[in-house]
């Protein structure tokens, strides 16, 4: 992958022309992944750009983006490979034969069924592989992983070693839910991304929506990173921040008055223990208090 990227600045050129703008230590952490031919851990709250930044990479370097998406009781037929076992036994049951002879016919390519760990290890083309929400599984799957992170190959015991013929870019990515083995951790490269700055994301949201009126998004990320300091059980995402920009869009808002946010609250919070929170702490219940404060 090293190819692709020549220098810190080009990943950040050719990521933000693939419509992710990432900061300095993002592009640094990616540059090198490619350079040394690492995985890339990236830990952070849900909703920081973290399956994004692995899109983004797979389009900034025209390579086939394959998804792993992990959950609990994943497991390795999920994940890696199974056998088409209802056609090896019409195999058999056609051709009558001894099970010595018969072995070698059922146990190929034929029958094999790849899931995205092979898929991604036997891909001749340019791939990134995206292990996504790797916490949410459970700790057999970090197992499984050691090997094909580790030399990039599968073993599957009726056909042996496969070694990657291209090293995919791999990204893993994890919500911190619950802590990664130190195995695994060995293996790659860390990145941990937190919510941006409000000068980068109001720049996201320029970027993804330059309709809106520049002064309006500059008190939108300001809201948004008020609403992130309160006590809530779930922050307003980036995605959320850009999805509410477009709804001040849709609504024609010229202002961000108290009666507006308080109408478009669910695009960024979805709980409703949260939206108490945000009209209790933000003054948001008197409809008067942010016109007021916008004259």
């Amino acid at each position: 992958m090293s190819k692709f990227f020549a220098s810190v600045d080009e990943v950040t050129a050719r990521l933000s022309a693939a419509g992710y703008l990432p900061s300095t230590d993002i592009a640094t952490a990616v540059f090198l992944a490619g350079h040394l031919g690492k995985p890339l851990l990236i830990e952070g709250p849900a909703g920081v750009g973290k399956t994004e930044l692995a899109k983004a990479v797979a389009e900034a370097t025209s390579s086939e983006l394959v998804r792993l998406q992990c959950y609990e009781g994943i497991d390795e037929a999920r994940a890696l490979y199974e056998w088409n076992h209802a056609k090896q036994l019409l195999r058999i049951t056609a051709e009558r034969e001894n099970w010595d002879s018969t072995r070698d016919h059922v146990f190929t390519d034929e029958f094999l069924l790849e899931r995205p760990l092979l898929a991604a290890i036997r891909n001749p083309h340019s791939t990134v592989l995206l292990i996504d929400e790797l916490d949410k599984a459970d700790v057999e799957l970090e197992g499984l992983l050691l090997e094909v992170l580790g030399d990039f190959q599968v073993s599957i015991p009726e056909l042996g070693t496969i070694t990657a013929v291209r090293k995919p870019f791999v990204v893993l990515t994890s919500n911190a839910n619950r802590d990664l083995s130190e195995a695994l951790k060995r293996r790659c490269l860390y990145l941990h991304i937190d919510y941006p700055t409000a000068e980068l994301e109001r720049a996201i949201v320029r970027l993804k929506v330059p309709e809106l009126d520049e002064v309006v998004a500059a008190s939108a990320v300001e809201m948004v990173g008020a609403l992130r300091q309160l006590s809530l059980r779930k922050s307003p995402s980036i995605a959320e921040t850009v999805d509410w920009a477009r709804t001040l869009v849709t609504l024609g808002a010229r202002n961000l008055t108290s009666g507006v946010v308080r109408s478009t609250l669910g695009v960024l919070l979805k709980y409703q223990s949260d939206h108490r929170v945000a009209i209790e702490r933000l003054a948001l219940l008197d409809p008067d208090a942010g016109d007021k404060d916008a004259r």
